[in-house]
């Protein structure tokens, strides 16, 4: 079964302790627009699959981040002020292993399951 509402409106999701982010809300366009950075990866030389899987889910997860992140709170720079959300402050956060785990966790999985559902 597929439950229906997603939500419609950007919102607030606990990132990680004293870290949160503003989120729009994941829908098909955030989906395929993030997936198309995916495919794009340069895995030349990369012969192990699951290097070239890896890079790819990298990839997945930080365009979807730059896309879909607005706001946060608890993220400072180097010199510990607050920090814009840019692409490249995104991408560092999301260099993160345990901030880009909690990220797919919370923002991309439940989308995902939905797949896993109508599959199983």
């Amino acid at each position: 079964m597929i439950r229906l509402g997603l939500k419609s409106e950007p919102y607030w999701l606990d990132l990680l302790p004293g870290v949160r982010i503003k989120v729009r809300p994941f829908g098909t366009a955030l989906f395929f627009a993030a997936q198309s950075a995916m495919v794009r990866v340069d895995t030349k030389g990369e012969e192990a699959s699951e290097v070239i899987d890896a890079l790819r889910g990298v990839a997945f997860i930080k365009a979807l981040a730059r896309l879909s992140i607005l706001e946060w709170e608890g993220v400072a720079d180097a010199k510990g002020e607050p920090a814009p959300v840019s692409p490249d402050a995104v991408d560092a956060l999301m260099e993160i292993w345990q901030a880009a785990a909690a990220f797919e966790r919370i923002y991309a999985r439940p989308i995902s399951e939905i797949e896993t559902e109508k599959n199983g």
